[in-house]
């Protein structure tokens, strides 16, 4: 790679080697005022001297050496995954965008094996990030201006896509117990919540049953909503130790497998999962009522997307302190959107 300078005069009609960035301190914004390849005029030549430039650089790049916007985008387009676009390049920077809601997925290894040559900067969310259409996923730029081809080899072979998990439209059943509310002594107020949660993944809701304590009535109505097609049943209430509460009994006659029943996350440490065929049932604790954030809103995340693979509870204590969100399981989760 060669570099040489010529007065900004003397570079009208020539080709600019690479992009030119402006910092306008009264917008608070940085870019790209002139872009790589742009053909200098005389109309330039005032903007040029605003930005303190009175050469430019000439770049002349040797017949093994990838300009900094082509190494970039060579790199995006071996880490872009189903569910991200590629923003860029841009003075040799891109990034990935989300397309649509849902978790990212990515190799964390691989981003340390890459920023091993410090010919690269690569930054990314946290792993397991909940985003939304226009969110980054990962930026990366390359620090010269070019690269050898080998050392693009290199990158481009320890690199490994990037995913967005989209959620999935599951269909989403309530079953809130308790004689109290049956009885119309208390008003259920965690149906309201629940519709919003769902609204931010994008379930449909199917409706609630009201229940007294008893654990035939309970399972009456969570067969119900099986057989109807539920994908998700929530139990409320009765999730605890009192002699009262036969939620978990009820839930554990009506599945076939008992997945937990206990998380190591505050609050909402009565967190029960089961499954039946394809369906999930769900006992969650009282906290769901009146705490935003709980271990249901940490399980919901991994269901929607369908990652059972993050349904290894026991790694759930580092970050389980639910309230001080966004220290998680999914750092960047779902909580903070509800």
């Amino acid at each position: 790679m060669k570099i040489r300078s010529m007065p900004i005069e003397e570079a009208v009609g020539q080709a600019l080697a690479h992009d030119l960035t402006q910092i306008d301190t009264g917008k608070k914004t940085k870019g790209a005022r002139f872009r790589r390849g742009q053909i200098i005029t005389e109309a330039d030549l005032p903007v040029l001297r605003s930005m303190g430039r009175l050469n430019l650089p000439i770049l002349e790049l040797d017949e093994d050496e990838i300009h900094e916007d082509d190494a970039a985008m060579q790199l995006a387009k071996a880490l872009q995954g189903k569910g991200l676009r590629i923003d860029g390049p841009e003075e040799g920077r891109c990034r990935l965008v989300a397309t649509q809601s849902g978790v990212v997925r990515f190799d964390p290894e691989m981003v340390r094996q890459v920023n091993q040559d410090r010919t690269w900067s690569f930054a990314t969310c946290p792993p397991n990030s909940v985003l939304v259409p226009g969110e980054v996923a990962a930026a990366f730029r390359i620090l010269p201006l070019s690269l050898k081809a080998a050392d693009m080899g290199k990158a481009l072979g320890k690199a490994k896509a990037f995913h967005i998990m989209p959620f999935r439209n599951l269909r989403v059943a309530l079953v809130t117990t308790g004689s109290e509310i049956k009885k119309g002594l208390i008003k259920d107020v965690f149906e309201e919540k629940l519709k919003r949660k769902l609204d931010e993944f994008g379930g449909t809701y199917e409706g609630q049953k009201i229940c007294g304590d008893e654990k035939e009535e309970i399972i009456e109505a969570i067969e119900s909503f099986l057989e109807d097609g539920a994908d998700m049943v929530i139990c409320t209430g009765g999730m605890s130790v009192d002699l009262e509460d036969r939620t978990p009994a009820a839930i554990t006659e009506t599945s076939e497998d008992v997945l937990f029943k206990g998380v190591p996350a505050i609050p909402g440490s009565n967190l029960m999962l089961a499954r039946k065929g394809n369906a999930w049932i769900i006992g969650a604790p009282a906290c769901v009522v009146h705490s935003e954030r709980t271990s249901l809103d940490r399980l919901l995340v991994p269901l929607f997307a369908g990652l059972e693979d993050e349904l290894d509870i026991a790694s759930w204590g580092v970050g389980g302190l639910c309230s001080n969100c966004p220290v998680c399981i999914f750092p960047k989760c779902h909580f903070a959107r509800f």
